[in-house]
């Protein structure tokens, strides 16, 4: 292929998902800088491997390399012990460039209201087990089908079933005690 047609690919392959992969890595690394170098660097991965894409579905294809990148990445710039959920104002930037804020409608007190409760879910998210919070992510947010997070995550449909059931099970406790 020459490098017009692979640039072409590449424009038609992930460029349409490059929100989604930017939203898995901020989840997986915890902040939107590392989670701009983690979708840097996958990106570099997928235009390396962009021919040999078979086609089907482009969207789990790349969050697929964002997955394996972000975790390479994380295991080469941050010590093992460290867990971060990074700056939660962060989630109103990434919010705002995809387009979706916090209702106005109905006024301050609403959106106070709003903004609490997403900050709740957030660090209820962060706590849970890597293996939760990664299928809940996959699923609720990123919106996979179980089958693609299955093949993603080298797991039977069944234990990925298991995995969200128990992921949104500790969202409930967790969010159930929050004051």
């Amino acid at each position: 292929m020459s490098e017009k047609a692979l640039a072409e690919r590449f424009g038609e392959v992930v460029l349409p998902h490059l929100g989604d992969a930017l939203a898995l890595a901020r989840w997986l690394t915890g902040n939107a800088a590392d989670a701009e170098d983690v979708v840097q660097e996958a990106c570099m991965k997928a235009h390396a491997g962009i021919s040999g894409y078979a086609g089907g579905n482009a969207r789990a294809w790349l969050l697929t390399i964002v997955r394996n990148t972000a975790y390479t990445w994380m295991s080469r710039n941050r010590p093992r012990g460290m867990v971060t959920v990074g700056n939660l104002g962060d989630l109103d930037d990434m919010a705002a460039a995809h387009g979706t804020n916090l209702p106005d409608e109905d006024g301050p007190e609403a959106r106070l209201i709003a903004r609490a409760d997403a900050v709740a879910l957030e660090a209820a998210i962060a706590a849970l087990p890597r293996p939760f919070r990664e299928t809940l992510v996959l699923r609720d947010i990123s919106g996979l089908s179980y089958r693609e997070i299955a093949a993603m995550l080298g797991v039977p449909m069944g234990t990925v079933m298991s995995r969200l059931a128990r992921a949104r099970g500790l969202l409930v406790s967790e969010l159930g005690r929050a004051p």
